[in-house]
């Protein structure tokens, strides 16, 4: 469990002896994420800008695993590091921060960490990113390890698709039981073609953003196209932006749509991954699909609310403070109140108050 989050493990009713050390596994490349925040425009060329603040942290696919991991569940995340000050700085932060599993992982001797700079700005931001794709391990060098084409026993997995493109570690991950949760990126052939994501066919959920779903379905409405994915997956989760997810179970032939949370976004960067995160927590979990929508909307919307990708990912403290406020501010609609009643039964009997925030924004203080 992430030792962010001690005592809160949203599986502990659910764990038996024989269940898989591993709750969430997922790979892919991890960067070095530089942002800048507090800036009134976009940079004019020519020109220097000042921003009036800033924050490093592990960016990439450590945007998914920070947000499971503080989310109470035992992730594993198998990635490259390079063997420079910034490869260092994100195992550690990851490991020992976040209590994230690195044994499937490794350092690569003289390749650099990549790394993206990050200019937020009037709620949405502008990316800068370099690197190279890092060499495959070499198993021969490292008896005993395993890597991500034999990913370990897990409950569940997270696979970000590529059109074209089959990761072996995904049919591996799905005959070894886990549950494989999805996203997709934009394509840019252009095609929108469901064959050209044939690890599609092992996934337990699909989740898209709706001109993704849209565009992949050759539909006119994100709840069509929800419907229609779900054809192709068992759960099929198409998020709304400002109006909030739709969900289709094909198993139980239920749909869900939950209204987003009001809130002033000040960066989206990572908001997808957190929404994510929050929607495995609740499946692992057996919550009911609405009750994992709102779940993982609410996460996501908490996460807006501050600058960064993994810096912003809310974990039970955020979530319990935020639920604390909510309840006991006058003239709140007890409908939506009613909505998330549901986490009175997970969080602690009492919280810190609102808002409140745990980032280290520096690549690290001397001692």
């Amino acid at each position: 469990m992430s030792t962010a989050n001690p005592g809160i493990d949203p599986l502990l009713g659910l764990r038996v002896p024989q269940d898989p050390a591993c709750d969430v596994f997922l790979t892919g490349t991890v960067f070095l994420d530089i942002i800048f925040t507090g800036l009134d425009s976009a940079p004019v060329r020519g020109t220097e800008s000042w921003a009036r603040g800033m924050g490093s942290s592990p960016g990439g696919v450590a945007n998914m695993a920070t947000a499971l991991a503080r989310l109470g569940l035992r992730t594993s995340l198998a990635a490259a590091f390079g063997d420079d000050h910034y490869g260092e700085y994100c195992w550690d932060a990851l490991e020992q921060g976040e209590g994230i599993d690195l044994a499937m992982s490794h350092t690569v001797p003289g390749w650099h960490s990549p790394v993206t700079v990050s200019m937020a700005y009037e709620g949405e931001r502008t990316m800068v990113s370099h690197g190279h794709e890092a060499p495959a391990p070499d198993a021969s060098a490292m008896p005993g390890r395993t890597f991500p084409h034999c990913p370990p026993r897990a409950r569940a997995a997270v696979a970000s698709l590529t059109p074209g493109r089959s990761e072996p570690w995904v049919a591996g991950a799905a005959r070894n039981g886990a549950m494989v949760f999805a996203d997709v990126g934009w394509d840019e052939t252009g095609r929108w073609d469901l064959d050209a994501l044939p690890d599609l066919g092992h996934c337990l959920a699909f989740l898209p953003n709706a001109e993704e779903a849209m565009r992949y379905t050759r539909t006119d409405c994100p709840r069509a196209a929800a419907h229609a994915l779900a054809e192709r997956v068992p759960l099929a989760v198409v998020t709304l932006g400002a109006e909030g997810a739709y969900a289709v179970d094909r198993a139980t032939g239920t749909a869900a749509e939950v209204p987003a949370i009001e809130v002033e976004a000040l960066d989206p960067t990572g908001a997808g991954d957190v929404f994510v995160a929050g929607f495995v927590t609740g499946t692992l979990a057996g919550w009911p699909l609405a009750d994992r929508l709102a779940f993982a909307g609410l996460t996501a919307a908490l996460s807006v609310q501050e600058f960064g990708g993994s810096l912003s990912a809310p974990g039970w403290a955020e979530i319990g403070g935020w639920w604390q406020q909510v309840r006991t501010t006058a003239g709140q609609d007890p409908a939506a109140l009613e909505r998330y009643a549901f986490l009175e039964e997970l969080l602690p009997a009492t919280s810190r108050a609102w808002p409140l925030r745990r980032a280290v924004p520096t690549i690290g203080f001397r001692q």
